[in-house]
């Protein structure tokens, strides 16, 4: 039986179980929500995950794909970066641009290894020639993205062949 004249708050911190978690302002997510450069979008928080990431084409169109699909992936600089998603059927994804593996000016976030690598990145967009040409060499530029279906590996060969042949070696 507890005694009524023991405030409500000390009674809770004294018991083990709920000791320290009453009476505290709940913690703030650091660095939570997001971000984005002219070229992709992506999760502030280190530890913040996404669950699929969008392509979004200069037509209009966007395709979404979810990072459980993403498999291997293959950064050539002269020839940009190669991803494969398998569901369905195999999805290849070829993102050309300059400077896809250099960080931010915040220096925490790079398209490649803390924003793909780690799930952070929302989106990948295709840029206009002038936002190119405007960004210069100080960030990331994604000149285009071409996208593949494939049946069958022979198919993903042959497109590879045509596309972007360093990747076939």
């Amino acid at each position: 039986m507890h005694d009524n004249h023991t405030p409500h708050q000390d009674r809770v911190r004294s018991n083990p179980h709920l000791s320290g978690r009453v009476g505290q302002p709940p913690k703030k997510e650091q660095d939570g929500g997001e971000d984005s450069c002219p070229a992709f979008g992506y999760l502030r928080g280190i530890h913040d995950r996404a669950h699929a990431v969008e392509f979004r084409l200069r037509t209009g169109n966007s395709v979404w794909f979810p990072y459980n699909w993403l498999g291997n992936w293959k950064y050539d600089p002269s020839e940009g970066l190669l991803l494969k998603f398998s569901g369905d059927l195999v999805y290849l994804v070829l993102i050309r641009g300059t400077n896809l593996d250099r960080p931010l000016a915040e220096g925490s976030v790079d398209l490649i290894r803390a924003g793909l690598q780690r799930h952070r990145v929302l989106w990948v967009r295709e840029m206009e020639a002038g936002e190119v040409a405007a960004n210069g060499d100080t960030g990331p530029t994604i000149d285009s993205i071409e996208m593949a279906e494939f049946e069958s590996h022979q198919a993903l060969i042959e497109w590879l062949g045509k596309v972007a042949p360093a990747f076939c070696r």
